[in-house]
């Protein structure tokens, strides 16, 4: 049995690249957003992998603080017309989602990976030792 050195892949490296969380060269994605089934170098199985609505609400929060405060920074200081704020901050405010979205959920799973996440467990769904 022929084992092979795995390098150790980085949270920031699967966030902002979308690479495999144990390699850090197969890629995360099959898609915008659509994990893959298994990494395409050192063959991980991600099916570990569901960061359900965390990323979504990170998302939420960053980016609804920034565009917020760019809004309100933008019309004290040069106050401009209505219009002008939607196209600006419409579409920024769409792109700050989607790379965000992106990178969290990204980073996320490498998470995931790294501290062995596992679903939680009542514990009454275990039987108990002494019965």
């Amino acid at each position: 049995m022929t084992t092979r050195k795995q390098q150790s892949g980085s949270l920031t490296r699967s966030a902002f690249l979308g690479k495999c969380p144990r390699c850090g060269h197969g890629k995360l994605y099959s898609g915008f957003l659509k994990i893959a089934n298994r990494c395409n170098h050192c063959d991980l199985d991600y099916s570990f992998a569901d960061s359900g609505d965390g990323p979504a609400v990170f998302v939420i929060m960053i980016v609804g603080f920034l565009a917020t405060a760019g809004v309100l920074y933008t019309e004290f200081a040069f106050e401009p017309p209505v219009w002008l704020h939607v196209v600006l901050w419409g579409p920024l405010t769409i792109l700050l989602s989607l790379l965000f979205l992106y990178w969290l959920k990204g980073g996320l799973i490498a998470q995931q990976y790294k501290t062995h996440a596992k679903p939680g467990e009542l514990r009454h769904d275990k039987p108990d030792k002494d019965q």
